[in-house]
């Protein structure tokens, strides 16, 4: 995975030499994407907001409502994972107040864009820095990242299972020593990537414990920047944190009455957070961020016998994503395919319908309850 983060760092910056050049050439065009909201407008006096991610737009929304003007960068229906920014997205964060992003490597062109600009007034607040972070794991089963695989976790269930797959990458080795790590790199090759040596998982707003701490700080922020509104903002911030916490509840009353703790996941995992928060054990084809989106027969097979093993009702596929391993797991099993809704991005119909963060997490409370129960 590293070798795929690297290339894709050296990728994004011939891109955004690229489009920095065109950003320059540019003036007064307009966006290109429909969730780029009122850039480009007169100045109303109200702030100008823009958000990397859809959880984080929506939380802004929830907050704001109308008092700001709020846009998108990354447009609806598009991965976040493999999304470059265009001249207008550029021009867009060039022009915003504020900038709420993410951070991790899915974002590195983000500190790269604003090292770029020339605006003293911008602020940026990335939401990694506000939460605790996990790093991401390989748990067994899974496809491995690759030969550089780094992580100290292991599978919170390793104790647990007493079957001897040969595909196992287990990372809990006592004698396991980053600062010992023998593999064959160059000195320059590990001080150019030395930003990417721990790799976290990104995909903190899954957890609702996690999505309240982040709506307290985008609130908080907003009072700070706009003072004449922050009755406004508390208010609303309120409502939607009981709503939160409502949430929360959910999920973990469908978890304590539930007859099983594990849930298989034929795709990427990027719900590492959910995962830990609600105590809940885990397989997956993929880590939440790997690269590849066709998992080896081996793994099918090892998913297969692990929904047979535990009579998993249920197997899970991601957004915008194939439901092809799903089904085939299906088909062998009988477990029935079902999305869990990361909510890392929507549909362009479901942004244009204002789907909301709260909508999408309670389909997902009543998906992983026919997961759980058999």
């Amino acid at each position: 995975m590293k070798d795929f983060r690297k290339t894709r760092r050296k990728r994004i910056e011939a891109w955004l030499t690229a489009a920095m050049f065109l950003f320059g050439t540019l003036t007064g065009c307009g966006s290109v994407s429909d969730t780029h909201g009122d850039v480009g407008t007169p100045n109303d006096g109200k702030l100008k907001v823009v958000t990397t991610l859809f959880p984080y737009y929506d939380f802004t929304r929830q907050i704001a409502g109308d008092a700001v003007d709020l846009s998108m960068v990354i447009p609806a229906g598009q991965d976040s994972h493999s999304f470059e920014p265009t001249p207008a997205d550029i021009r867009l964060i060039q022009n915003a107040d504020l900038l709420i992003c993410n951070g991790g490597a899915m974002e590195q062109w983000v500190s790269q864009v604003v090292a770029s600009l020339d605006s003293e007034s911008l602020k940026v607040i990335t939401m990694m820095d506000y939460v605790d972070t996990v790093e991401e794991e390989i748990v067994e089963g899974m496809e491995d990242a690759g030969e550089e695989h780094h992580h100290s976790h292991a599978s919170a269930d390793d104790t647990h299972d007493d079957h001897d797959h040969d595909e196992t990458v287990h990372a809990d080795d006592d004698d396991h020593d980053h600062d010992a790590e023998d593999h064959d790199h160059t000195d320059d090759e590990h001080d150019d990537d030395a930003d990417y040596e721990i790799e976290y998982d990104e995909h903190i707003w899954t957890s609702p414990v996690n999505a309240m701490k982040i709506t307290q700080v985008i609130t908080d922020t907003l009072q700070e920047m706009d003072p004449a509104d922050a009755d406004i903002f508390a208010a609303n911030a309120e409502d939607y944190l009981g709503k939160l916490e409502n949430l929360d509840q959910e999920f973990r009353d469908v978890v304590n009455g539930a007859d099983l703790d594990l849930i298989v996941m034929a795709d990427k995992f990027p719900l590492r957070y959910f995962a830990d928060t609600y105590g809940l054990r885990y397989r997956a084809a993929f880590s939440g961020c790997a690269s590849d989106t066709e998992p080896s027969a081996k793994t099918i097979a090892y998913l297969i016998d692990k929904v047979r093993e535990e009579q998993i009702p249920a197997v899970y596929y991601l957004e915008l994503s194939s439901h092809r391993v799903a089904e085939i797991i299906s088909e062998e099993t009988g477990a029935k395919p079902l999305l869990f809704h990361s909510c890392h991005n929507v549909t362009r119909r479901e942004f244009d319908n204002g789907v909301t963060y709260l909508e999408l997490m309670e389909q997902n409370v009543v998906n992983l309850r026919e997961g759980l129960y058999r």
